[in-house]
């Protein structure tokens, strides 16, 4: 478990643009590690935590792409019913909010990846490495 920096891209919501972004990613060698998308009427926000947060940052600042970063936990964890529970039971008795978070792990997977956003980024790092 560790921070990690992630991008907050917004892009036009139609057909194309995720494709183009994914592309310039792919030509630089760049890792998508966990993604979320958002809709609104007019434009899509996307988040994900990448190989190389700086070069990704550059490199869509370039397009002309409007990036807001900030700082996640990656939780990397057992894929077992209730570890989730665990997790959001630990922040809530420390009053630490999760704002949002996201995850996908294939059901035979042994472990898997959380990303989350909570209120305080570094008590929860705390909270869930030491319990305190």
């Amino acid at each position: 478990m560790h921070i990690v920096k992630q991008l907050a891209v917004f892009l036009e919501n139609k057909p194309g643009t995720l494709a183009r972004m994914c592309d310039a990613l792919a030509k630089a060698k760049i890792n998508i590690l966990a993604l979320t998308i958002s809709d609104t009427i007019d434009h899509a926000v996307i988040r994900m935590v990448v190989s190389d947060h700086h070069r990704a940052l550059l490199l869509l600042e370039e397009h002309n792409v409007l990036v807001v970063e900030s700082e996640v936990l990656m939780i990397a964890g057992d894929n077992r019913p209730g570890r989730l529970s665990d997790i959001a039971n630990s922040l809530a008795a420390a009053r630490i909010n999760i704002e949002y978070a996201y995850l996908a792990t294939p059901p035979t997977a042994k472990r898997g990846i959380l990303i989350l956003r909570p209120s305080n980024v570094q008590k929860a790092l705390k909270v869930l490495t030491t319990g305190t």
